[in-house]
């Protein structure tokens, strides 16, 4: 198979870790082996302990769970949320569909929305609620308290130059939504002013599966940079509200981690429905419930634009290292398979040349054997040498 490393645009070699040498069951295939060094993921991330507070005005009450990554923190804390009735105004650039989706919640809860966009959304803003500006100009002059970017990852970077920051006010708080964390956090602190705030976002959600509300819908957010006082840092507090008030799990996570977790779940499940689409599957009579999945997968990815798949692989850094794992993982599976069936054919090749001397009886079939007895046990190495794609680039500066 083709090796995917070949088209990312920055990738750099791995140093390569010593082999270790294996003794292999008698069923094995010989060609099964520990993947190359720079695909040697843990196939788990360390547990650690992590405490959740759930407050309400009193003494807050503590849990421990275990959680994927001790930079994660599950923020159940509403701060008081019932004492905060804090409304704000919010100005959305790009109000195409996501933008849409989130206008409705938040027009829904008071808080006065505005919207700016390439196309002439005017309609379905006053619809729901929103004023429309065709002018970044005159939206920046209405000094919103918060600037919430809802724009395509890749044309994120020329719409933030576009925008007139000294029309707005020097406290602004700029926040986004996009797929991809590290990128748009890396644009802000280069970008912005220094004395704009900067939130950091990703609703782990969309206008399908958040139709029917956002109750239990995990919301990702890191407050990159939010003013020490008061008036700052409860207007980034009620913003989040927005999502706590609507009932979103509310999830802070560092960027770097979002990526992490990002490639190794959002970018592989649109990898696997873009693949899955290229088979053109059809609905069958006898449909099972994992080939239902399959089909609701295909569905639900192609749904999204190939833009949004190309900014998810392209500023994510990790995304190629998942690329070049499913193509080993791949390689291994037909390995496993083609090892089973030589193993099968020399066995009915000795039996064929020991019936040349004298009869053979058997009772049942000569079966494949199962591989269930002694499986192979391919884990990656945990002590890889850390694979880097330079993807998250702004103007030449990492």
């Amino acid at each position: 198979m083709i090796s995917l490393s070949s088209f990312h645009p920055s990738s750099t070699t791995a140093t390569a870790t010593a082999a270790t040498a294996t003794t292999h069951p008698p069923q094995q295939c010989p060609a099964f082996s520990s993947p190359p060094s720079h695909l040697s993921l843990p196939l788990r991330h360390p547990r650690q302990h992590l405490v959740v507070r759930c407050g309400g005005g009193g003494s807050a009450s503590e849990s421990v769970f275990n959680r994927d990554s001790a930079a994660t923190r599950v923020s159940n804390d509403h701060l008081d949320v019932s004492k905060r009735d804090v409304k704000l105004k919010i100005a959305i650039i790009g109000f195409g569909n996501f933008g849409q989706f989130l206008a409705k919640t938040m027009a829904k809860q008071g808080h006065r929305v505005l919207a700016y966009s390439r196309s002439d959304y005017s309609r379905a803003a006053k619809e729901i609620g929103v004023e429309y500006f065709t002018d970044a100009d005159d939206l920046c002059e209405e000094h919103p308290e918060v600037i919430l970017l809802c724009t395509s990852i890749l044309s994120t970077e020329k719409v933030l130059r576009s925008l007139p920051l000294h029309r707005l006010r020097r406290s602004t708080l700029f926040a986004d939504v996009l797929s991809v964390k590290e990128f748009p956090r890396s644009l802000f602190l280069q970008l912005l002013p220094k004395d704009f705030d900067i939130l950091c976002t990703h609703p782990m959600f969309g206008p399908d599966s958040g139709k029917d509300g956002w109750g239990g819908l995990p919301f990702v957010f890191d407050k990159v940079r939010v003013g020490s006082d008061q008036s700052r840092t409860s207007r980034a507090e009620a913003f989040l509200d927005v999502f706590r008030n609507a009932g979103c799990r509310m999830v802070e996570m560092s960027c770097v981690d979002h990526d992490k977790h990002a490639a190794g779940s959002q970018f592989i499940t649109h990898m696997m429905g873009r693949v899955l689409e290229k088979l053109a599957l059809e609905n069958t009579p006898i449909n099972t419930k994992g080939y239902e999945s399959l089909l609701n997968l295909v569905d639900n990815t192609a749904r999204d634009s190939f833009e949004l798949f190309y900014g998810l692989f392209l500023y994510n850094k990790n995304a190629m290292e998942q690329l070049d794992r499913m193509d080993w993982a791949f390689e291994m599976v037909k390995k496993q398979l083609s090892g089973y069936l030589h193993d099968l054919v020399r066995k009915q090749l000795m039996l064929e040349g020991n019936n040349d001397q004298a009869e053979v009886t058997f009772d049942k079939p000569l079966m494949l054997p199962s591989p269930t007895i002694n499986p192979p046990q391919i884990v990656p190495s945990a002590d890889m040498a850390e694979k880097k794609h330079d993807l998250v680039v702004v103007n030449g500066t990492r």
